[in-house]
């Protein structure tokens, strides 16, 4: 029998479908960390990225902070933190939570300084306060972007929360590093597939709330440049005269 044939028929197993080290338990754990982790995350790199975007003021900064993050080794964070804070569930979130900085972050002021100068300043000229301009104009036109930043951000903490093991604590992987050791594939590789559906299924969730979060009114106007004449550019007038 083949790895993925018994990683197949180790999923479709009853016996591991029960119990506390059940694949439902062991999913819910690990949907658990990746939601103290986003939630952690987005205030940090959502509130950073709406402050940049709005203002313009430490785009640098930013940056270098995403890309610095970006290449902090994961594991050796994460046994750092856990000698400084001990085991538990606070490393791992910390960690993980460095990890989703970025996306966020990135995606949040990236969809702010992506909406037309134009329309701000029509809508401080109408009068609107700074907070009504980034509540009413900037975060709804911006929304596709930053929901793009989470999705990125969630996909990354779905795959990268399997280090929660090490500590130990639960999730998924501890399919993975439970048996290693011990040499069954099987459990390995069943334990990677179930982290890769449900990265997959999260993906597709995120992608149809993309296109859910568009504004009414850029809808409205890609609506109404569908049709050759609407989207086709208008003719030199040298053109017209020859």
């Amino acid at each position: 029998m083949s790895l993925f044939a018994a990683a197949f028929a180790w999923l479709f197993d009853a016996a591991n479908w029960a119990g506390t080290n059940g694949i439902p338990i062991r999913t819910a754990e690990h949907v658990l960390y990746t939601l103290v982790t986003l939630l952690v995350a987005g205030i940090i790199g959502v509130g950073a990225g709406l402050y940049i975007g709005h203002t313009g003021r430490l785009k640098g900064f930013a940056v270098l902070l995403t890309g610095s993050l970006r290449a902090l080794p994961t594991l050796g964070l994460l046994f750092l933190f856990a000698l400084w804070l001990g085991i538990g569930l606070t490393p791992v979130i910390i960690v993980l939570a460095v990890l989703a900085i970025p996306p966020l972050l990135a995606g949040t002021y990236s969809g702010i300084e992506a909406i037309e100068r134009s329309t701000v300043d029509a809508a401080r000229a109408m009068g609107m306060t700074e907070w009504q301009i980034l509540a009413k104009v900037e975060i709804p036109l911006a929304m596709p972007l930053i929901v793009s930043g989470i999705r990125s951000a969630a996909l990354q903490v779905i795959a990268t929360a399997t280090i929660a093991a090490y500590l130990p604590l639960g999730g998924l992987g501890r399919y993975v590093f439970d048996n290693l050791s011990l040499k069954r594939w099987d459990a390995v590789i069943g334990g990677a597939i179930v982290v890769t559906v449900l990265a997959l299924i999260v993906d597709g969730l995120f992608a149809l709330l993309e296109r859910a979060v568009v504004s009414r009114g850029v809808r409205a106007a890609r609506e109404r440049g569908v049709g050759d004449d609407a989207v086709a550019p208008p003719k030199p007038a040298a053109a017209e005269a020859a």
